[in-house]
């Protein structure tokens, strides 16, 4: 495979001729390149003018290679043969470069140009380029890659400093000016005519040398591996090593390079609006530089935004009213590095009350939104700080996190809006500041973490309680003087504070798919009916003590009461039952029960919780750590006031009411999921009763600390 360098515009800020005059004096060796042992001029041209000069030198370099690997090689020294082509006129140098020594196995190639400023001529522009090519090589071909590159870009650093040594040697020697090439004095009409056609004709080999050049050479001579291609575009349009190290940040030769060929890329292939470089960037840094990775998941990126039109998403859209008084985030000035401080309180966010009223692609958008604006305060900051800043820092807390935050589709339009984060946004979280995780933080952690690339985990410090506070904690990374006031700091924050959304703006799923925004609940959810005498039953097997079960559900109509029983025997297949002793028939097949009529409660089964009763409209979030393998069976049962306490007969209400079925109807919706023990990152405690966070709710909680078990119901 061919390696490829091309550097960006290195500007030196002084004349041509100055720079032409330091160049030269690298010349026959140069002490500050250890490896360039000496060099022969074997072929030089000055034109009678003296505006053109070329001269083929060969160039002796001792490679820093492993003793044994010379040995096979059969060589000590390795030669080069550099071509520069002067053109005073023009004032330009142009540089070629290319391996004589393994000419058969190895192909190396180097451009230089030296070029005057194109918007000022006093400024001298540098730009070098690099192609390497190993056939064979006694079998050490990754090797003697790995020795090319490692020596040819520790060379590039030098570059610019040995031309500016060799500025300084001739400002001590009291040269600060070196006059511009100037034509000689007209001679007679026979002389100038001779000259004419000389000079146009050296001219021409100039030029002509000049357009065939495939190589390198230049400021670093040796084996290298980047690319030959030469610059696309305008001067305008090139990268220059100054605005790199201003705007982007300190990159090595190599980052440099790939940075500089994949926006040539762009420009050259897509026709369409191409990043800004910074984004660029953020790509390669996603893919460790790897130009080809990053290319692939960069065009996908592309075309996302194009046919979501998200470049224009902060011009042209505008939140709907429920995010903005219920999306508890918010833009909060910026951390010590001058990163940009987004802060999102998710334990004071009703995240299913969003999805319920808004829908999953809303709230996609919405974070979107958020990242789009993430990027130009990052561009903002850049300019006021006077460094480069491409990330922002977001602080998340989580102080009321509950089990109704793990509601299934909230948290499967959770890791939607991560993988498309991911994709289309690299390297844009520069920290993440998890404050005050409650115990049933390992579950959400264990659900999401999957999801959210390795170099962005290492970018979450997590704090318990209020550790916060203490050493290490947020103080390290953010000023006293802007610490939110809820997190008992000085500074006003405006971020909302969330609370619940009102069912009033709840919307079915039905508006939903009608305006694009589907529910992301039809595979994930399952509808059952209730009846009086036919509760519904699902059953679990549990081959692992201490695994979690999940539950989520919510009482469509009527009254219910949720139970979850332990056996170890294996129930009958799931069946259709009648309705109680009248033998009336259920309606509809989405109602099955499992315990058998004959079971008994303490021999065949056993209740592991308290009852829990539920009341139409209310949500139930929780979960069962179970202490024992088996048969786990959770049941929704018809809630029935109580008899008369003065008979155990049944009331005639009660054997009447029996018979009208369709008015004794509930309906529930539910999800449920296990965990496995090995699969639980955390301590199981953290499992236990959770409260909500949010004062509007209910605390009908129950829970038992023999079983572990915790559920959280909402109104």
């Amino acid at each position: 495979m061919v390696q490829k360098y091309q550097s960006p515009v290195r500007v030196y800020k002084h004349p041509f001729e100055l720079i032409m005059a330091a160049y030269e004096r690298r010349f026959p060796t140069c002490p500050l390149i250890p490896m360039f042992v000496d060099s022969d001029t074997v072929n030089e041209f000055k034109s009678e003018d003296g505006a053109v000069h070329i001269i083929e030198r060969r160039c002796k370099l001792d490679i820093d290679a492993p003793r044994l690997l010379k040995k096979i090689a059969g060589v000590d020294y390795v030669y080069f043969v550099q071509k520069n082509s002067l053109n005073s006129r023009e004032r330009t140098l142009h540089i070629e470069a290319h391996n004589e020594t393994f000419s058969n196995r190895v192909i190396i190639h180097e451009h230089c140009c030296y070029t005057v400023h194109p918007e000022n001529e006093d400024w001298t522009c540098f730009e070098q380029s690099a192609s390497l090519d190993i056939k064979s090589f006694f079998g050490f071909e990754s090797t003697v890659e790995k020795i090319a590159m490692k020596q040819y870009t520790s060379n590039i650093k030098k570059g610019k400093e040995i031309i500016e040594y060799y500025l300084r040697q001739l400002k001590e020697e009291g040269i600060t000016f070196v006059p511009r090439w100037t034509p000689p004095p007209i001679a007679s009409s026979s002389e100038t005519s001779s000259s004419c056609k000389k000079q146009a004709a050296s001219s021409a080999a100039v030029v002509s040398d000049a357009a065939q050049a495939e190589g390198l050479g230049g400021e670093a001579l040796s084996s290298p591996s980047g690319p030959p291609e030469p610059a696309a575009g305008t001067p305008e349009d090139k990268l220059d090593a100054d605005y790199i190290k201003r705007y982007l940040g300190d990159l090595t030769p190599l980052q440099e390079s790939c940075l500089i060929r994949l926006r040539q890329w762009l420009q050259e292939t897509h026709k369409g609006k191409i990043p800004k470089d910074e984004h660029i960037l953020r790509f390669l840094r996603a893919r460790d530089f790897n130009i080809d990775k990053a290319r692939e998941i960069m065009c996908q990126s592309l075309t996302w935004r194009k046919q979501h039109q998200v470049d224009y998403i902060l011009d042209t859209w505008r939140p709907p009213q429920v995010l903005q008084d219920y999306y508890a985030g918010g833009w909060h000035h910026h951390d010590k590095d001058g990163r940009p401080l987004y802060v999102l309180r998710l334990g004071q966010m009703d995240t299913k009350g969003l999805v319920r009223a808004l829908g999953e692609e809303a709230l996609l958008r919405y974070v979107l939104s958020i990242n789009e604006e993430g990027l130009r305060r990052c561009e903002e900051n850049t300019k006021v700080f006077g460094r480069p800043i491409s990330s922002w820092t977001c602080l998340v807390d989580l102080e009321g996190l509950n089990m109704r935050h793990l509601w299934r589709p909230g948290v499967k339009a959770l890791l939607r809006i991560i993988e498309v984060v991911e994709a289309n946004y690299p390297e844009t979280l520069g920290r993440l500041l998890i404050l005050r995780a409650p115990r049933v933080f390992p579950v959400l952690w264990t659900l999401v973490s999957p999801f959210i690339d390795d170099n962005t985990r290492r970018k979450f410090l997590i704090y318990a309680g209020n550790d916060y506070q203490g050493p290490g904690g947020l103080l390290d990374y953010i000023d006293k003087e802007i610490i939110p006031d809820f997190l008992s700091g000085e500074c006003m924050c405006e971020v909302p504070e969330g609370g619940l959304v009102p069912k009033s703006l709840y919307r079915t799923a039905e508006e939903l798919e009608n305006e694009d925004l589907k529910l992301c609940t039809e595979t994930i959810y399952q509808s059952a009916s209730v009846f009086k005498g036919a509760p519904h039953e699902i059953l679990i097997q549990i081959v692992d003590a201490s695994s979690v079960i999940t539950w989520d559900f919510d009482v469509c109509k009527g009254d219910i009461v949720f139970n979850i029983y332990h056996s170890k025997r294996s129930p009958q297949p799931p069946k259709k039952d009648s309705l109680g002793a009248h033998s009336i028939t259920s309606p509809g097949g989405n109602n099955v029960q499992l315990i058998d009529r004959v079971w008994q409660p303490g021999r065949d089964y056993s209740m592991v919780e308290s009852p829990l009763i539920c009341k139409e409209g209310e949500s139930v979030q929780g979960s069962h750590v179970t202490r024992w393998p088996g048969f786990y069976i959770l049941q929704w049962k018809f809630h029935s006031m109580p008899a008369c306490a003065a008979t155990n007969l049944p009331r005639v209400d009660d054997v009447l009411a029996s018979l009208q079925v369709s008015s004794h109807k509930c309906k529930v919706m539910y999800y449920t999921e296990v965990i496995g023990s090995e699969d639980f990152r955390g301590s199981m405690t953290s499992l236990e009763s959770s409260h909500s966070g949010f004062s509007q709710l209910s605390a009908a909680t129950t829970s038992s600390s023999q079983s572990h078990c915790g559920s959280m119901v909402s109104r």
